[in-house]
């Protein structure tokens, strides 16, 4: 199968073509460069032929004898949207549902959408799942919401959206990421051999490692259609909530001599608990392989291996935030977010 992936230099996108590629599939990249700085180590065989564009300006030619599509080039995360609220609608809705829409016109039968279990946003009954309400918090999350919502019109007979809600993502990847809350903490539990916490620790999130976002991604695209189409999967394992807590008394155990202290604050409203029934019942061939323990294991191996400082940690690649705060003051990227 031809698959275009868009993102293919993000934290993400850079492990799913080697998966795909293992698999027998056709992988054409697509991404706007913002991240291609941020690179922590070699980790990837094979690498996609990958075309330096915004989302914004694909157009049918690059769809070509496209059977697939992966879409997960968005603006990331909560504090990104907070950045640039308009551009973010811009470009994680309208731009998204403008892919779409062109994929179809073009005969791309099946359009795989990253979106987020953090469409949940503040959740009062037990373990959320696909039929539960959603209650996004922020900017990122509403955008998801209103994919998911313009999309799903748009199948039929020969168009198979299917949307993949994803738990926290963590674990290594070249194109790492630190503003994500293991790999956060890990990072912290080397370069200063303490975590210390303004929260008390109490919200609960629904991990998973990057690579089973992969696998679950393989998946939907090798699965049956009338098993994945326009169907909502959240991504991860039932067993993989935890309390943001739980998580850094995970990482504490796994770096030596890493103090951890907690604070008193619980004013992050977000928390919510997951079920992943749904994936791992119907989906062929998916499981998660991965847990946070061994997620944080894997990073300090990373860490160990590359001998990694403090600068490295705090590098502006590997924080979204931190990235587009400085191609904006250095002039790089106009206030649409288009390069210069």
């Amino acid at each position: 199968m031809k698959v275009l992936v868009t993102g293919t230099e993000g934290y993400l996108g850079c492990l799913l073509p080697p998966l795909l590629m293992e698999r027998g599939h056709e992988v054409l990249g697509v991404d706007t460069g913002f991240y291609k700085v941020g690179w922590l180590y070699n980790g990837t065989k094979v690498t996609a032929k990958t075309l330096t564009k915004d989302i914004r300006h694909i157009c049918a030619a690059d769809l070509q004898d496209v059977e697939a599509i992966v879409h997960m080039a968005e603006l990331s995360n909560d504090p990104t949207g907070q950045l640039a609220p308009q551009i973010t609608y811009e470009i994680n809705h309208q731009g998204s549902v403008r892919l779409a829409k062109l994929a179809k016109q073009v005969g791309v039968r099946r359009f795989v959408y990253m979106s987020s279990c953090s469409v949940y946003g503040v959740a009062t009954e037990g373990d959320v799942t696909e039929a539960s309400p959603i209650n996004p918090q922020t900017a990122y999350a509403e955008c998801k919401t209103l994919v998911e919502r313009d999309v799903q019109p748009l199948a039929d007979d020969d168009f198979s959206p299917t949307f993949m809600r994803n738990a926290t993502a963590f674990g290594a990847s070249p194109r790492m990421r630190f503003d994500i809350v293991l790999n956060n903490l890990a990072g912290l539990a080397w370069t200063s051999k303490q975590i210390k916490m303004t929260s008390d620790g109490t919200p609960w999130r629904p991990l998973v490692h990057a690579l089973d976002i992969g696998k679950a991604i393989a998946c939907a695209l090798e699965a049956p259609r009338d098993i994945i189409h326009n169907q909502i999967f959240n991504v991860g394992d039932t067993a993989n909530n935890y309390r943001v807590k739980e998580v850094a008394e995970i990482i504490a155990d796994i770096f030596p001599d890493c103090q951890l202290n907690f604070g008193n604050n619980g004013a992050d409203n977000r928390s919510y608990r997951v079920s992943f029934e749904k994936i791992n019942t119907m989906l062929p061939g998916f499981k998660c392989d991965w847990n946070a323990q061994q997620g944080a294991q894997q990073l300090f191996d990373v860490f160990s291996h590359i001998d990694m400082s403090q600068d490295t940690f705090l590098f502006r690649g590997f924080t979204r935030l931190k990235q587009l705060e400085y191609l904006i003051r250095t002039q790089q990227i106009d206030q649409g977010f288009f390069w210069k």
